[in-house]
């Protein structure tokens, strides 16, 4: 697979040398303004206990370049952010370095990529992304838990969905555009929280922003993004809107000074996306099989300590998880968080009928829900988002009237939104298409993903009759095949609607 990834095109280090003298660890890395002759020298000896995936991993790499493991993980600046001042002992010439020549690890194709306006779906964009981006990469974006049943699911369940196209509508005029939140948005479809986007190309979320910014689409920016949210919205387009996606941390400190971050970005960033669909993480045996670089991420989650790390087996998933909080509740949680923002809140990874009518019961601090089974990456078997939403549409239906809900997971065809906005789907996200997007052609890959999602969905509106996405129902549609997958148990709500009535 050839590597797309190039670490001075990125504004970051070029350069990460872990080196051991004495038991004093250094790392060292080349500023954006001095990469041709000279790097700082940083000493990270009591940084290492603190460092999110263990020491282990910086105590493996010394003597030897880390840029490819460090430089597409961090966002530009860690170092300086975290790093007190005296553990910037100063600069130090590359020339004195020894020359490493380690053979890659990955041989570049000879083979140049097809142009992108040649791509005619989002299979194809895959297909080349997956040919382009590193073996780690590919490993951590297609991975999903245990048999990736839940992932084939997400996309399988619209196939089962008809079409019931009108005739003699007059369908010259469509405009796709709607509002998420308030918020005026070009497209029904939105980028979901996708962690790491610089191991796609060195653009990363910016470059995935940018491209949302010429359809006027929704970003919900990752909580493990490869680059800070200043960096990400920094070039926003007026009225261009984010959405933070928030990892409730062990550490309740971490996620509150984040969030005071995100409030000073409110002009941008519209509301925070809690994500309760992963309290755990799922075995994603495709990536942990790449675990070479498991343990350098940034951020860590999930039931594990820093002590645990140091012997962790797992891939990039894995370690995303250590740190994150396990133990959220209805209760607790909501309550903390209204005392550290006042931005609405969105709950993402709702899988039953039941939990989405008692996130309606918290409106109006919750605004809206995401139905996700985190792309088939937490628990396999877990339901697509279609079938929750049939769910809700057959027990509760009086939640899609009292908050936003929104679907995640599975979309590969514009037919696929329409199904999901004709059965109460506000918008409509992508994940994994828009990093494969970016890893086929940066920011133009995701432009060109974006293209091709928006023109099936104004073809198959045209088709069914719609003018507009308010025109798109359920007479659009047949789910009566999938209808019959769905759950058909007691509804078992009023025991929920009076425990929380009586906790408000």
């Amino acid at each position: 697979m050839a590597k797309t990834y190039d670490a001075a095109a990125g504004g970051s280090p070029l350069l990460c040398i872990a080196h051991c003298h004495r038991q004093t660890y250094f790392v060292l890395a080349i500023t954006p303004d001095a990469r041709e002759k000279e790097a700082k020298q940083i000493q990270v000896t009591e940084f290492l206990p603190h460092h999110p995936g263990g020491s282990k991993i910086i105590l493996q790499l010394a003597g030897k370049d880390a840029t490819e493991e460090y430089d597409p993980i961090h966002p530009p600046g860690i170092l300086e952010e975290n790093l007190k001042p005296e553990a910037k002992l100063g600069r130090v010439d590359l020339d004195t370095l020894p020359k490493q020549h380690a053979p890659s690890e990955e041989e570049a194709s000879d083979e140049a990529p097809p142009p992108l306006d040649s791509l005619l779906n989002l299979d194809e964009i895959e297909e080349v992304a997956s040919r382009q981006i590193s073996r780690k990469a590919w490993a951590y974006y297609f991975s999903a838990a245990d048999d990736l049943v839940s992932k084939r699911l997400n996309n399988e369940a619209y196939r089962s969905i008809l079409l019931r196209p009108r005739i003699f509508i007059d369908c010259k005029d469509c405009d796709p555009s709607t509002t998420i939140l308030g918020n005026k948005v070009g497209l029904p479809i939105f980028v979901s929280p996708a962690a790491m986007a610089r191991l796609a190309h060195p653009s990363g979320e910016a470059g995935i922003a940018q491209a949302c910014a010429k359809f006027g689409a929704m970003q919900v920016i990752s909580n493990n993004a490869s680059m800070t949210p200043e960096q990400i919205v920094a070039d926003a387009k007026p009225g261009q809107i984010f959405g933070w996606q928030l990892y409730a941390q062990i550490d309740r400190q971490k996620s509150e000074d984040m969030l005071a971050r995100i409030n000073k970005l409110s002009d941008k960033i519209k509301f925070i996306c809690l994500t309760l669909d992963a309290p755990v993480p799922g075995k994603r045996e495709h990536d942990e099989k790449s675990k070479n670089i498991a343990s350098t991420l940034p951020v860590t989650s999930a039931v594990m300590d820093a002590s645990a790390s140091e012997t962790t087996s797992g891939g990039i998933g894995q370690q995303l998880f250590m740190g994150t909080s396990p133990s959220l509740t209805w209760k607790e949680t909501l309550p903390w968080l209204a005392k550290h923002t006042t931005l609405p809140i969105v709950l993402k990874g709702l899988q039953t009928h039941e939990d989405a009518y008692i996130a309606s019961l918290y409106a109006p601090q919750v605004r809206g829900i995401i139905l996700s089974n985190h792309g088939g990456r937490a628990a396999d078997t877990a339901p697509p988002a279609i079938h929750t939403l049939l769910e809700i549409r057959k027990y509760c239906p009086e939640v899609l009237r009292s908050i936003e809900v929104l679907v995640d997971g599975g979309i590969k065809r514009g037919t696929d939104v329409v199904k999901a906005l004709c059965l109460g789907a506000r918008g409509v996200g992508i994940g994994r298409a828009a990093l494969w997007g970016l890893g086929a052609g940066g920011p133009a890959g995701v432009e060109r993903t974006l293209e091709v999602l928006q023109t099936e969905l104004e073809t198959a509106m045209r088709l069914l009759g719609a003018h507009n996405v308010e025109e798109l129902g359920p007479q659009h549609i047949n789910a009566r095949a999938l209808e019959q997958q769905i759950y058909d148990g007691p509804a078992g709500l009023e025991k929920f609607r009076i425990w929380i009535l009586s906790k408000l």
